[in-house]
């Protein structure tokens, strides 16, 4: 079973308690600081009992406490009836996920990461680590470079300062694209808005096909299929001919479909697409670190030799 590095978030789904939570490295932390705990997680006995419990061989309903950090298990009938009608019985702190009891699938082992471990990278932490990488490949120190940019005091990991907040600021070290697909390019960042019109997600554009007019962006999240929760990718169509088209612009096909991320959840917009045409103070925005530019011209220029 290939395992998918998680999404996790401090304080997520915490609007029923008095108290959130942290997760481990505030969601920033790099695939090799996170892989080593993940893999002692996985060799602990309460989730080897979880798994038991998922091989059971009986239906039943794992429900997941995040905040305590525990899960337990019930068959009551009524639970499952209601499950399986489409009636989504959980809380947000308090997830419900119906099994068949014929053995662990990947997304049982996203969820206990994710409920249990609270382990995992956010939106934002990626694509710092997606950029941050780029950075490297140029022989340049990101998080040294944009160090005052980003506010970060002496000491401090800069990915904790480098947030949707940054990304979408008047920060001098930000520009600001017209988002005609003419004017993009790799390492460019998207950036989303929720319902209240607030920036509070970042995607990064891996690569642009302008042949086949395929654009390939990079995010971490978990409103996905379950087979695609975490770090995960997608992609825009758009006519190659025409290029002078906004990503806003209806005419594109965004293959990210949304749901939520336990089956049965109500989330806000189908796909990708219609939350970035989202109009509400301006819907979705690209911009690029100013930093990175001479590197990724430089990377694409070497690829064209």
């Amino acid at each position: 079973m290939n395992i998918r590095m998680p999404f996790a978030m401090n304080n997520e789904r915490d609007l029923l308690l008095e108290k959130g939570w942290r997760i481990y490295g505030d969601g920033k932390g790099s695939p090799q600081m996170l892989w080593p705990v993940i893999e002692e997680i996985l060799d602990s006995q309460d989730f080897a009992d979880y798994i038991e419990a998922l091989s059971s061989g009986q239906e039943q309903v794992i429900i997941f406490d995040i905040n305590e950090r525990r899960w337990r298990t019930t068959t009551d009938q009524y639970i499952i009836t209601r499950m399986k009608s489409g009636t989504y019985v959980g809380l947000p702190h308090r997830p419900f996920v119906l099994t068949s009891g014929n053995g662990a699938l990947e997304s049982d082992v996203f969820n206990y990461l994710f409920c249990v471990g609270h382990i995992g990278i956010d939106c934002s932490g990626f694509v710092w680590y997606i950029l941050d990488y780029i950075g490297n490949q140029g022989g340049i120190n990101l998080g040294r470079l944009l160090s005052n940019a980003l506010g970060v005091p002496p000491g401090v990991n800069p990915s904790l300062y480098a947030g949707t907040s940054f990304f979408s600021s008047r920060n001098t070290q930000v520009i600001h694209l017209n988002d005609e697909i003419r004017n993009l390019q790799p390492a460019d960042v998207l950036l989303f808005r929720d319902i209240h019109g607030v920036i509070v997600h970042s995607a990064v554009i891996q690569s642009i096909d302008w042949t086949r007019g395929i654009i390939r962006y990079l995010q971490c999240n978990s409103v996905a299929p379950s087979l695609e929760r975490g770090v995960h990718e997608a992609f825009i169509y758009f006519n190659p001919l025409n290029t002078a088209v906004s990503l806003k612009d209806p005419s594109l096909y965004w293959t990210k479909k949304r749901f939520g991320a336990f089956p049965g959840e109500d989330i806000p917009f189908a796909d990708d697409g219609e939350r970035y045409r989202y109009r509400l103070n301006g819907g979705g925005m690209a911009v690029r670190l100013r930093v990175l530019v001479p590197v990724v011209e430089r990377i694409n220029s070497n690829r064209d030799n």
